[in-house]
């Protein structure tokens, strides 16, 4: 009987994988990533205050939306196809998106890590994160038509 549950609860997980659609997921992790370096930005850029526990959280949140973001089920084969801004550079060079991917995680992790006291050393660190997004978006996602 076990044997029997096991061997359904893995078709049904196997089901459902397959009805995942990774542009889609893809999409919803980068727009949740937008809007927290969004709001983050705004404190850089003096446009809202500088609150240590409310950046802190924020950098939380995107050193959460970075731990889940796997390039391997996020970016498979074929997913290059229809309403997508991946660049297909992103499959030629699998190793060096990974590689961009790993950084950012890094510097956000090193964000999260130096719990910026003050909006200069957000902007210390936040300018290392930030960075990666535009250096990652120019060479692997499409220009915006």
């Amino acid at each position: 009987m076990r044997k029997l549950v096991l061997a359904i609860s893995m078709l049904a997980f196997a089901g459902s994988a397959a009805f995942a659609d990774p542009i889609a997921d893809r999409e919803a992790s980068m727009k949740e990533r937008g809007k927290i370096v969004g709001g983050l930005s705004k404190v850089v850029k003096g446009e809202e205050a500088f609150d240590a526990a409310a950046v802190l959280e924020q950098l939380k949140a995107l050193e959460a939306n970075a731990d889940k973001f796997d390039v391997a089920v996020l970016f498979p084969a074929g997913s290059d196809q229809g309403k997508t801004e991946a660049s297909p550079k992103i499959w030629e060079d699998m190793a060096g998106f990974k590689a961009a991917e790993d950084k950012y995680l890094a510097d956000v992790k090193a964000a999260v890590a130096a719990a910026p006291a003050n909006v200069d050393a957000l902007k210390e660190s936040f300018g290392k994160v930030a960075a990666n997004c535009g250096a990652c978006h120019k060479v692997y996602r499409l220009k915006k038509s």
